[in-house]
C-alpha cells in the first residue's frame, strides 16, 4: 500500500538516492554535482521543510517538496512510477494550496503529460536553470466552487 507522510531527517539518504538515480538514468540530464552533493542538497531540503515522502511497503519510493505553492521537486523511484505515486504526492500538495506552480524540463515529456493530466497549464518557457536546458513553468489553480 502506498501513502504520503511528512519527511523525516532519516529519510534524506534514500530520497537523495532517488534523485541521483533519476539524474543518472536520464540520458539528456547533465550531472552537475556528485552524488554526495545531491545527498547534502536533499538533506537541506528536508531540514527546510515542505517535503512529503511516498512510502510503499515500508520503503521510501518518492518525494515532493513544496513551499508556499511552489513545487521544487517531485521524484519517484522506478518501483513507484506508473502506480499513481506522483498523483498521491501532488494531491497532498493540492490539499494544502489553492494554486501550485512548478518548472519542468521541456525534454521531460512524461512529466509534462502527467502535470497536464493533473490540471496544470504551461504558462512560460525559459532556460534560466543550472543545467541550461529549456524548461517550462506550469500552474495549477483550484476551481472555484
Amino acid at each position: 500500500m502506498m501513502f504520503v507522510r511528512p519527511a523525516k531527517p532519516s529519510d534524506a539518504p534514500v530520497l537523495a538516492a532517488i534523485l541521483s538515480d533519476w539524474i543518472d538514468e536520464t540520458e539528456w540530464m547533465p550531472r552537475l554535482r556528485a552524488r554526495e552533493a545531491d545527498a547534502r542538497f536533499v538533506a537541506d531540503m528536508v531540514h527546510g521543510g515542505g517535503v512529503d515522502v511516498l512510502e510503499l511497503n515500508g520503503a521510501c519510493v518518492g518525494f515532493l517538496q513544496e513551499t508556499e505553492g511552489h513545487v521544487s521537486a517531485l521524484y519517484l523511484a522506478p518501483t513507484a512510477r506508473g502506480r499513481n505515486g506522483g498523483k498521491l504526492l501532488l494531491d497532498a500538495a493540492k490539499a494544502r494550496s489553492d494554486k501550485l506552480d512548478l518548472w519542468t524540463f521541456v525534454a521531460n515529456e512524461g512529466a509534462r503529460r502527467f502535470y497536464r493530466r493533473e490540471g496544470f497549464v504551461e504558462v512560460e518557457q525559459s532556460c534560466d536553470n543550472d543545467e541550461r536546458l529549456p524548461d517550462v513553468r506550469m500552474v495549477w489553480e483550484r476551481e472555484a466552487g
